[in-house]
């Protein structure tokens, strides 16, 4: 599958921006080569598309954890796609830590950066990576995805905490990861 981004004024259409008006951005969106109504769902995202690429593209995962009452508690946060899982990076000493430490039940869910979930959530398993090979791994591959943002919060985070006071968490998809409508395998 060949993902293309498009831009109306890239393409020759005519642009309600054409006339010069550059107050508001263009949005620009995604289509696939065969952009037809029948190959895209409501979430906009084309059928060959699996769960786990969903999450992975989204700029922030809502992780729920739960609690020993088995109450829920739920946390905007960054993630990645590390392999056949979700990679997410935290401080250490964190309520989140603690709850994946002692039950790695969790769900993940596309949120908005406040954490107002904006799709269905999906069960996980998630781990502590153990390794501090692992861990600059994950920050290595959250600083690629998030730009000079992420730089900027691993170098504040390692002059504020230190190599030791963050943590890598991998979250497994525990539900099929393949798209709707598709042959499971």
């Amino acid at each position: 599958m060949r993902v293309d981004l498009w831009h109306p004024r890239a393409h020759g259409d005519k642009s309600p921006f054409a006339d010069g008006n550059r107050a508001t951005n263009p949005t620009i969106s995604i289509r696939t080569q065969s952009a037809t109504a029948s190959n895209h769902y409501a979430s906009g995202y084309p059928d060959e598309v699996s769960t786990l690429d969903r999450l992975a593209v989204e700029k922030y995962l809502l992780l729920t954890t739960f609690r020993k009452d088995g109450g829920a508690v739920a946390t905007p946060v960054w993630a990645v796609r590390d392999g056949d899982a979700l990679a997410v990076w935290t401080v250490a000493n964190s309520g989140k830590v603690k709850r994946v430490r002692r039950s790695g039940k969790v769900t993940v869910a596309p949120c908005d950066f406040r954490g107002n979930p904006r799709g269905e959530a999906v069960a996980a398993h998630a781990a502590l990576t153990g390794s501090v090979a692992t861990d600059q791994h994950i920050r290595s591959i959250m600083a690629r995805k998030y730009g000079l943002i992420g730089r900027m919060s691993m170098l504040g985070s390692r002059i504020r905490r230190g190599r030791h006071g963050t943590v890598g968490i991998r979250v497994t998809l525990t539900e099929p990861t393949a798209a709707p409508g598709s042959p499971a395998a």
